[in-house]
């Protein structure tokens, strides 16, 4: 699937045009969970609020809470999700443990708009989908520590999901 141009201008546009501006390309920030692509792109927004723009995902499982639809995801039905990857409204997607996570295209071109510079916060999957996609970006893989130190992230994370959740009920 080649990427729409609307999310940017290709080599024969900018000749046309010297004087136009073109977009900033995008940077997909990929690695597996738990290594701190979160915690690199919330660095990034605040150091420089004017400069980045966050592509909010879509997703078909269900919010924790305080996540906010829009905010954090874009929480949708699973017939929607397939359908718009049908349609083709995807730069990436993946089903992780029964649920979709996405990419949309319009969430990119939405960030695009605003002249600020995408960060995409996407696994390995769809950073290749990216890649094949031919995603003209700035790629970066972000590497744990070591394999003991992303296990004790992924646990800590997962005890503390299990905690709001619980606290949550009470």
């Amino acid at each position: 699937m080649a990427v729409p141009s609307c999310i940017w201008k290709t080599k024969n546009q900018k000749n046309q045009n010297q004087n136009m501006a073109s977009p900033p390309r995008p940077v997909v920030i990929c690695g597996p969970s738990g290594v701190g692509k979160g915690t690199l792109i919330d660095m990034l927004k605040q150091e420089y609020p004017l400069a980045f723009g966050f592509s909010v995902s879509h997703t078909t499982r269900q919010p924790r809470p305080g996540e906010k639809n829009g905010v954090h995801y874009h929480f949708v039905s699973v017939e929607k999700m397939e359908a718009d990857i049908k349609a083709g409204k995807f730069l990436e997607h993946a089903n992780v443990h029964g649920n979709f996570y996405g990419t949309s295209i319009a969430a990119v071109e939405s960030v695009r708009k605003t002249g600020k510079i995408c960060i995409l916060d996407i696994d390995v999957q769809g950073c290749r989908q990216c890649r094949k996609a031919k995603l003209p970006g700035t790629y970066v893989f972000v590497s744990p520590p070591s394999f003991e130190e992303l296990e004790k992230r992924l646990r800590r994370s997962e005890e503390r999901r299990v905690g709001k959740e619980c606290r949550s009920r009470w």
